[in-house]
């Protein structure tokens, strides 16, 4: 099914009031519905690369592809530019099927850019045939020499004037593997002299000697992606190609291969691309991540795939949500990454299950409680759904708290656990500590309390009140957990902010994942990979694959505290 969130269109949650970004893109569709352009049809596409895993910043060009095409009851096809054997894989394509229908978007049409390798040779032929195309013996240094700078034009190759007899011959030739990669190349024959560099005899194909995923041997030259993007788009007949800026530059030359052609005019569309704070999008420098070790894999979850996010825990809703709040427009920008996370708190807040775990443990013992009585404590799964009931958790003589909750020597204005102090036990009673025991270096290992039997929550004489709240587990019947507390893959904002002679890689965070032996109540006995819970207190957490029956392990998915909305109204303040 196609997702009803359309970037451009954000329903802020925090104040129930719709927030409209500019979308430019909706307005030339509008615009060309109203002139009956294209029959008054609206065909996108999502031409990944598989070369990688899809990111964060895909999600964006996913969003506006399928999204736009389903509010004007348009179609989308999903086309995969396998047009470099060196660099793509089965792998890749099937992740990307995943990722994009774990997104909430299905596709009407699946193609390959190698579907058309066949047809694409045959439209360079007619470019041959007609002048517009030779075959060009410099080597690729050469090519760059000749090609000129913004500043000075470019130089014709001296195989520019080949006959076209000799052009047809040698391309063929090509085709056949006669040559050694890289000997010879096919160019469009356009204007040295350009201001536009991309029109300086742009290169069409290449040789190389590599297995295809899916054709084989059967081709050892392969289009280059400027000749074949445009010309898939017009067999398929999209009528918005829509591409981030970097291919600014390129839409002349996509006009000027299709009108050579005489084929189905697409037509190319830019906006600006999607980059956050704390991350990288390059798959070039994700996959130098993958392999040299420095995350466990694409899936990751401190990777801004979709598959590593997905892994953490964050929701399909909130990523279309987040989308959908950034607008469209002519202009590169960076996004806080507080901005996504804020959406993905927004959804979990509301369909996550609150269950209660104890991260660092610390032994209470309530020396005035009944050695062997347990009673069933009532919990309510999600204060914002009604639907969502309650369930039991047992309550016994030795709890586990978060060492953070217990100070021998508060701090000023602490609320929390101390000598003395009472504190109210989330569901359950009043307890108030008297005494400590420590180990040998004088840690606190134990701490021993009375508790108040007449303050039990939801008792007829519960309304004594305390300063504090803080959740617990029954230790007797806690079950260990392995929770892996991630953070930022990168320390700067800017990972590519680095002193001379240093790349990204000297920016990655040395504390981006912490890994903790937690008690959690018995209630997630059976939880499912993929599951999503709210830990009381202390954040979002996600069910991990590599949990067993026999070893839960959660992922931290994001803190409680709304660090986006914060931001936000300093902004409207400033």
């Amino acid at each position: 099914m196609n997702s009803e969130a359309t970037p451009g269109t954000a329903p802020v949650e925090s104040t129930g009031e719709p927030t409209t970004k500019s979308n430019f893109l909706r307005d030339a569709i509008i615009q060309d519905l109203a002139t009956g352009k294209h029959g008054g049809r609206v065909q996108t596409r999502f031409p990944p690369e598989p070369n990688g895993y899809l990111h964060i910043g895909h999600a964006k060009a996913i969003c506006l592809d399928f999204g736009l095409a389903d509010e004007f009851g348009g179609k989308t096809n999903l086309r995969f530019d396998d047009t470099n054997p060196t660099k793509e894989e089965t792998e890749y394509v099937e992740a990307i099927m995943e990722d994009v229908r774990w997104l909430g978007f299905e596709w009407d049409g699946l193609f390959y850019a190698s579907d058309y390798f066949q047809q694409l040779y045959e439209w360079a032929i007619k470019l041959i045939k007609d002048g517009k195309a030779y075959v060009c013996d410099l080597t690729a240094d050469q090519t760059r020499e000749y090609r000129g700078t913004l500043t000075e034009p470019g130089k014709d190759s001296p195989y520019r004037n080949r006959s076209i007899a000799e052009n047809l011959d040698l391309f063929e030739r090509m085709k056949n593997g006669e040559f050694a990669d890289g000997s010879r190349t096919l160019r469009a024959k356009i204007d040295m002299a350009s201001p536009n560099l991309s029109f300086r005899d742009p290169v069409m194909y290449r040789i190389l000697h590599q297995h295809h995923h899916r054709t084989g041997d059967a081709w050892c030259i392969y289009p280059m992606y400027d000749y074949a993007h445009g010309q898939s788009d017009s067999i398929e007949q999209v009528t918005h190609s829509i591409c981030t800026l970097e291919f600014d530059n390129n839409r002349h030359l996509y006009n000027w291969f299709i009108e050579q052609l005489g084929i189905f005019p697409s037509q190319q569309f830019e906006f600006d691309r999607l980059s956050l704070t704390y991350t990288v999008m390059s798959k070039r420098k994700l996959l130098r991540l993958v392999q040299e070790g420095l995350v466990s894999g694409w899936n990751d979850p401190r990777m801004p795939t979709l598959s590593g996010m997905r892994r953490r825990g964050y929701t399909p809703e909130a990523i279309r949500d987040f989308c959908a709040s950034l607008g469209v427009s002519k202009t590169n920008g960076i996004t806080q990454l507080q901005q996504l996370e804020y959406y993905v708190r927004q959804h979990l807040n509301k369909h996550a299950q609150r269950v209660m775990a104890v991260l660092k443990p610390l032994k209470v013992v309530l020396t005035n409680y009944p050695d062997d009585l347990v009673e069933e404590m009532e919990a309510v799964n999600n204060p914002e759904d009604a639907s969502a009931g309650t369930r039991k958790i047992p309550f016994s003589k030795v709890l586990y708290i978060e060492q953070d909750d217990f100070r021998e020597v508060p701090p000023p204005k602490y609320y929390r656990l101390s000598p003395g102090k009472e504190v109210r036990l989330r569901y359950g009673y009043i307890i108030k500590c008297e005494s400590v025991v420590k180990d040998a270096d004088g840690n606190v290992v134990e701490v021993h309390c009375t508790y108040d039997p007449d303050s039990r929550s939801g008792g007829a004489t519960s309304n004594r009140k305390v300063k504090a709240t803080i959740h617990w587990v029954s230790a007797a019947h806690a079950l260990d957990a392995e929770v892996r507390m991630y953070d930022t893959l990168f320390a700067k904002e800017n990972p590519d902010d680095v002193e001379e002679g240093q790349d990204f890689i000297a920016n990655l965070n040395p504390n981006s994942l912490e890994v903790l032996t937690a008690k959690v109540e018995p209630s997630l006995k059976d939880a499912a990979a993929g599951a999503r819970y709210q830990f009381e207190r202390m954040g979002y957490f996600c069910v991990d694959p590599d949990s067993t029956p026999g070893k839960l392990v959660f992922n931290r998915t994001i803190g409680l505290k709304d660090t986006w909305a914060k931001i936000e109204q300093r902004a409207q303040n400033a």
